[in-house]
């Protein structure tokens, strides 16, 4: 039901989480109803298999089991009436009907194949989504939202550094710095994707870019959290003794 980047055939029916939460199906954009958008992106994130009790007391902790029993029946019938059927509930166990596929579920497939040593490196191919990826449904404070969130954050820019890694060995350099560049730009403090990215100018002979990198990475540690780049990095440059100006720390 996916394709080797990860992203669904066209015959299944996919929730999206990333820019969502909707579904897609039959070539169509379905919109979920407000007040069942949490009840399926909570079934969805569970591994879109979890108990009905568990999902009601979780949804809505204020009250008492009836009302919360009563508020997913709610929300499931809102999701009939709008044609979002993609959760079989006539069971004491919610699940994504057969067939349907979650977007996030299918990010991790592509990342695990990502850092996969038996996965040919002539087989992967770059991230389909947008790096919005990397922020899952801002503005969701729900602690298991959170959780979720941050999982695969780091999955996913583990998985750009390890691609942009792969494709600089196999001389496939444009890729190696694309793949790197998305993981800087997600997340500009982290010294293993500034890391992967000066190793991809370096695997590509271009040493005066690794060092621009470089020398922006160590102005941006300096003027937000008033520490410097490690000694690995700075010696993968050649930059032991290159000091920090006056006006990079303000």
């Amino acid at each position: 039901m996916t394709n080797r980047d990860g992203s669904p055939s066209a015959a299944v029916a996919v929730v999206h989480l990333v820019g969502g939460p909707y579904v897609h199906s039959g070539g169509r954009r379905l919109e979920v109803p407000e007040g069942s958008k949490r009840l399926l992106v909570f079934v969805a994130v569970s591994g879109g298999k979890v108990d009905r009790r568990h999902a009601a007391g979780t949804l809505w902790p204020h009250g008492d089991d009836v009302r919360a029993a009563g508020n997913l029946r709610s929300a499931l019938w809102r999701l009939r009436t709008a044609r979002v059927d993609v959760i079989d509930s006539d069971k004491p166990v919610l699940t994504l009907r057969r067939g349907t596929v979650v977007d996030t579920d299918l990010l991790c497939a592509w990342a695990d194949r990502v850092v996969d040593p038996r996965v040919p490196t002539s087989e992967l191919r770059g991230l389909q989504w947008r790096t919005e990826a990397l922020n899952l449904l801002p503005g969701w404070h729900d602690d298991w939202v959170i959780f979720e969130r941050e999982r695969l954050r780091q999955r996913i820019l583990h998985a750009l550094e390890a691609l942009s890694r792969r494709c600089a060995a196999a001389g496939r350099h444009d890729e190696a710095v694309d793949a790197a560049l998305a993981a800087v730009c997600a997340e500009p403090l982290r010294e293993s994707a500034q890391k992967a990215l000066v190793s991809a100018h370096l695997a590509e002979g271009n040493l005066s870019e690794a060092r621009r990198v470089y020398r922006n990475y160590r102005r941006l540690l300096a003027r937000e959290l008033g520490v410097r780049p490690s000694a690995g990095l700075t010696a993968l440059v050649g930059l032991h003794n290159s000091p920090v100006r006056p006006s990079a720390a303000r």
